[in-house]
């Protein structure tokens, strides 16, 4: 089934709209990150311009925003570079200057016709005794009413608000009358208008109340994509749940074995998911499950467990983590439990090349190597696994959905456990992660010292840097993590270089270096002098934010941190404190601080619970990029606004659960319509999945 005719105009090109020509097109494109019609109608008014207040010239007050109907009389070219250009125009009451700065005769003649009656909209100023407004909007002809509430929209360089609104307003008139996919009861209840009522309406705000996103209008244009979101994901879960797994053995030899030889005892938490974890793999259906785990809650000791059901029936296991230095670290610390049992483990990262790679893929493929961990090398189309039954994706966060089902489908019926120490908002997870059961480890380990969290201003650093040499003297380490600025590896970079000289200029050799652009190896060195303790500071960029394991580092410096979001400090404040002595997590940050930064950092102070601090962070940003880096995984939402529109999403999910229950072939009045709207937002996933049965 093709995307239904209806659709067509709403994903026909930009460049089918009044106002929008070549020159324009690559800078809607811009401003809207897409091509299509639909994503312009789906830019939304921020603001209002009041344009009710119509003096005469004479009643005019000064300091006003005013909309007047006047007449040119002439035009005084600017002499020199530096001073304005000036339109003198009439209405019956007086004259009023029109100003310019660096225009050009030529157009402003044609734009301002002398003998021209034109209405003309900006803020009245008084200079010399003379009202006049400075770069005013030309609104219309004179001959019609000016629009006394006009909205006001996001723009970027290269588009003007006239020629936004002038392409709004041919978009409108693509609209198409589509079918209704809402449940009428839900939509009385709501008061919710059609779908084209409710587009027309947001793009024609009459007040400020208008703009709020929940009035009727964007709650149920909001609705609309949470549907269509939690309807694609209760698609792929139907489906997912329809495909046959591996029943595992889950009480096999190396399994009792290695809760033997465990030198701890598991949490309440961590036996709970593990037993939730037996259930879904002991049965015929493929397990697709997230654990979710705050910062040392013990979540790889579980993944390992998990991972002996699949050896004890023969079967492959693999770990992909995001970055090759958690691999990497994987690998050393699952070695020293694995290998007493006789296991084979192999760890494939993008480093291992020719003749190397050339091994450790055969002891892949020739069921030589039982667990297999790696990086994203894992599910390249080379990579070929005799048995994979169980993959362990940690940090989910860093992939996208596309890269899980691609590990997944290296096997048949591979059972999937995917991982993240980011914690995860209630409403985040539905969006991204509905697909999944959850596991929660909202316990930590017995012994986990709490983390004294300080504020420094950088006028108070050389103050800090006293203390470290105190801290340092008793053998303490140290992570100085510098700022990612704009996303910009190069800055980033340049910030850790900077004060690695400094620091390195009063620590000499015990100072240290890493970030993302040094080789593997160079950043593996570094981390063994770290870990072994020939060096004492390790500055570093954000790549140290996820899963590295130090358990002497006792001191976490987070320089600029107001900078980073709330998810991003918490991983950070979560490399240390993972030893027995008392650890400490000092922000740094530069004066006056924004309000946002301020809750941020003090939220910072108060707890150390990660969910919260997620729930917090949603609020304060939105539903941005809560995760601390843009994800693949993560659906960018038109209408929708996670913090606020949660409860929405709710619904929408439960609406969702109904609709696969009556008509999950989508074939009745009310399902063909929602297979409209699936079109509308892309679900083409799961349309794939109606076809596919």
């Amino acid at each position: 089934m093709s995307r239904p005719f209806i659709l067509d105009p709403l994903f026909r090109n930009l460049k089918a709209l009044s106002g929008v020509g070549p020159r324009t097109l690559k800078h809607f494109e811009r401003l809207i990150n897409d091509e299509r019609i639909f994503d312009l109608l789906a830019h939304k008014p921020i603001e209002l311009i009041d344009r009710s207040y119509t003096p005469t010239i004479a009643e005019a007050e000064a300091g006003r925003l005013a909309t007047i109907k006047v007449q040119v009389l002439k035009h005084t070219p600017a002499v020199r570079r530096n001073l304005p250009y000036r339109v003198r125009c009439k209405d019956d009451t007086g004259t009023l200057d029109l100003v310019f700065f660096r225009a050009y005769q030529e157009y402003m003649m044609t734009q301002y016709p002398i003998g021209e009656g034109l209405i003309v909209s900006g803020k009245i100023d008084v200079y010399r005794d003379h009202p006049q407004i400075v770069h005013p909007e030309l609104i219309g002809d004179g001959t019609g009413e000016a629009p006394k509430i006009e909205p006001v929209y996001p723009l970027t360089q290269g588009i003007s608000h006239k020629v936004l609104l002038k392409a709004l307003r041919s978009a409108l008139g693509f609209a198409p009358k589509l079918p209704e996919w809402l449940d009428p009861e839900y939509k009385k209840k709501n008061k919710w208008p059609d779908w084209n009522k409710a587009l027309e309406t947001l793009h024609a705000p009459q007040s400020q109340e208008d703009l709020d996103p929940n009035t009727s209008v964007r709650s149920r244009l909001a609705y609309d994509e949470c549907l269509a979101n939690q309807l694609t994901i209760a698609l792929m879960r139907h489906r997912q749940k329809k495909l046959h797994g591996i029943s595992y053995t889950t009480d096999g030899p190396l399994k009792t074995k290695l809760l033997s030889v465990l030198p701890f005892s598991l949490t309440g938490a961590q036996i709970r998911t593990l037993k939730e974890i037996d259930t879904d793999i002991s049965s015929k259906s493929r397990m697709m499950r997230l654990l979710q785990g705050d910062v040392g809650s013990g979540k790889t000791i579980v993944a390992a467990l998990s991972m002996m059901n699949a050896l004890d029936s023969g079967m492959q296991a693999a770990m992909m983590a995001p970055t090759e230095i958690l691999a990497r670290q994987h690998y050393d610390s699952l070695k020293t439990l694995f290998e007493p049992l006789g296991i084979r483990m192999i760890c494939l990262t993008g480093r291992n090349k020719g003749k190397e790679r050339d091994i450790l893929t055969g002891q892949i493929k020739n069921g030589a190597a039982q667990i297999i961990i790696g990086t994203h090398a894992l599910f390249q189309d080379s990579i070929e696994f005799q048995n994979l039954g169980f993959a362990v994706i940690d940090e989910q966060h860093r992939f996208g959905v596309d890269q899980r089902l691609k590990l997944s489908n290296k096997g048949k019926g591979v059972d999937v456990l995917v991982m993240t120490a980011t914690p995860i908002p209630r409403t985040l997870a539905l969006t991204s992660y509905g697909d999944l059961d959850v596991s929660v480890l909202d316990e930590k380990p017995p012994g986990r010292k709490p983390i004294d969290t300080l504020l420094f201003t950088t006028e108070k650093i050389q103050e800090m840097i006293e203390g470290l040499k105190r801290q340092i003297e008793k053998g303490a380490r140290i992570y100085w993590v510098c700022p990612l600025v704009e996303e910009s590896n190069i800055l980033d970079v340049t910030a850790a270089e900077e004060r690695f000289q400094i620091l390195e200029s009063i620590f000499g050799e015990k100072v240290g270096l890493i970030h993302g652009r040094m080789k593997p190896d160079e950043k593996d060195t570094i981390m063994q002098k770290f870990m072994g303790g020939d060096l004492s500071i390790l500055v570093a960029t954000t790549v140290i934010e996820v899963g590295v394991n130090v358990p002497e580092a006792t001191i976490m410096v987070i320089e600029s941190a107001e900078r980073f979001g709330l998810a991003q400090l918490h991983q950070l404040r979560g490399r240390v404190g993972r030893g027995g002595d008392k650890s400490y997590c000092f922000l740094l940050y530069k004066s006056p601080l924004s309000q946002t930064a301020r809750e941020r950092l003090s939220i910072m102070r108060e707890t150390e619970d990660g969910f919260l601090i997620s729930e917090k962070d949603l609020e304060l940003r939105g539903s941005g990029d809560v995760l601390g880096t843009k994800q693949s995984g993560v659906p960018e939402f038109k209408f929708v606004d996670l913090a606020i529109h949660g409860t929405l999403l709710a619904a929408a999910r439960d609406d969702a659960k109904l609709i696969i229950q009556k008509d999950v072939k989508l074939t009745t009045p009310r399902g063909e319509a929602l297979r409209t709207l699936l079109y509308l937002y892309e679900g083409d996933q799961a349309i794939q999945y109606l076809q596919g049965g």
